[in-house]
């Protein structure tokens, strides 16, 4: 029973890694178009925040290892990606492979729970 307490955990994982990773594929485009759009890492802050707020409550639950081991690789991508757009100003594709780790762990761990409720 406390898989299911993770569920939402990990519907707000692959719901803010699709939108962390559909913003860093469709804001590089955007900003080739003069629409006055500037890169602000920032944003990409953020989603690292919330994606370290949902692996940190995956990894306390009995999640698979797997799962465990995916998320946390993914994680550090992110994190690694982050601090190298804020530090150095380059954009890296970490972020992107680290987006897809996530959204593939957190959808594994999700798949977990409804075969474990059946």
């Amino acid at each position: 029973m406390k898989n299911s307490t993770t569920k939402p955990y990990d519907i707000l994982g692959i719901s803010s890694a699709t939108l962390c990773l559909l913003h860093c594929i469709v804001f590089p485009i955007l900003t080739v178009i003069p629409f006055g759009f500037s890169d602000n890492a920032f944003i990409d802050a953020i989603f690292a925040c919330i994606g370290m707020f949902v692996v940190s409550k995956v990894l306390m639950s009995p999640a698979t290892n797997r799962v465990k081991c995916i998320l946390i690789f993914s994680i550090i991508l992110i994190i690694t990606s982050v601090i190298v757009e804020l530090l150095f100003d380059l954009h890296t594709e970490l972020i992107l492979v680290g987006g897809i780790g996530m959204i593939i762990g957190h959808l594994l761990n999700y798949k977990n729970h409804k075969n474990k409720s059946l």
